[in-house]
């Protein structure tokens, strides 16, 4: 499969519904490595992450009679927000699970969009499973944040973005949760250069992915509690994301909660932009790696933008 190919064909088909983001350079982390740090600002993306790109693209993909039938997801956060809003611009029906204990902020930013939203369970994976279980009883389309290769050439649609805004990369960083963002992004991104380095980033307190490629299998492992609650979690059994990932990711790095804090600290404080957790966490990764991409062009995804002022009040202390 030319999985670079659906990716630009997905990128062309979603043109209509999301923001090109900037690819901008930054002057401090320019000086700090010593090379050409350009951000890739997905936290100004429609629903404020990357996850619209997905979101759209698998909806698009629907016959007409599957989309009267409507769809059904589960999400506490940004994958939520990103299929309700693509509900919303093509007129399909939406009903998202969440836990019993989602934030009422991140309830009301799907709400917004006119979905259903039910309340079911105290986690993540028991919303899921009851999302799953009715889309299958109602003859209903399922919409996995990662689990799907519509949703994973929608997210690679930023790295056709990337390859347009820039005529080269030494290396790009990009946060790591169930793959589909890194996974479509560098698959497009190695069929025009074909040299790039891509480096993975996880929370030492959640990597799935990370840990599963180093077995040559996926992990069924706890996580912990971390500030990338964007890339937090397991990884399906069968997702096709990670036979992707291992072929398309050169290098892996975790970093620690204090790594990412330090790092949304530094970028909020001098690029003057609100980011979640998960994009400090790819930021952690720079500076963290600063030492061997100095002299480098060097892009790194700042995959979202979607954080409660309660956390930034916690991380700033």
């Amino acid at each position: 499969m030319n999985f670079a190919k659906e990716v630009k064909e997905a990128a062309d088909r979603i043109h209509p519904y999301i923001k090109e983001t900037y690819f901008d350079r930054s002057f401090l982390f320019s000086e700090l490595l010593g090379g050409d740090v350009w951000f890739k600002l997905e936290n100004h993306q429609v629903t404020g992450s990357f996850k619209a790109r997905g979101a759209i693209n698998k909806l698009l993909s629907l016959s007409d009679a599957e989309k009267r039938k409507g769809v059904i997801s589960a999400s506490t956060g940004n994958h939520g927000a990103a299929v309700a809003y693509a509900s919303s611009e093509l007129n399909v029906n939406c009903t998202i699970y969440v836990p019993d204990n989602a934030s009422p902020a991140k309830l009301s930013n799907m709400k917004k969009y006119g979905v259903d939203v039910n309340m079911f369970g105290n986690d993540c994976v028991e919303a899921e499973k009851k999302a799953r279980d009715i889309s299958i009883l109602n003859g209903q389309t399922y919409v996995s944040p990662y689990n799907d290769q519509y949703v994973m050439a929608g997210q690679g649609s930023l790295g056709v973005e990337i390859a347009s805004q820039c005529d080269h990369l030494d290396a790009i960083i990009i946060s790591v949760g169930g793959g589909g963002l890194i996974g479509g992004t560098a698959s497009y991104l190695k069929s025009v250069w074909p040299d790039i380095e891509v480096i993975g980033c996880s929370p030492e307190n959640s990597a799935v992915m990370i840990h599963s490629m180093a077995a040559g299998k996926i992990l069924d492992l706890d996580s912990k509690p971390t500030l990338s609650d964007g890339t937090a979690g397991g990884v399906e059994l069968d997702s096709i994301t990670f036979p992707v990932c291992c072929d398309v990711i050169d290098d892996t790095i975790m970093v620690s909660e204090d790594d990412i804090k330090q790092a949304m600290i530094m970028y909020m404080g001098h690029e003057h932009q609100l980011i979640e957790g998960a994009a400090g966490t790819a930021i952690a990764a720079l500076i963290k790696k600063s030492e061997s991409l100095k002299g480098k062009k060097v892009g790194v995804v700042i995959c979202g933008g979607n954080i409660s002022l309660d956390v930034v009040r916690e991380i700033l202390g």
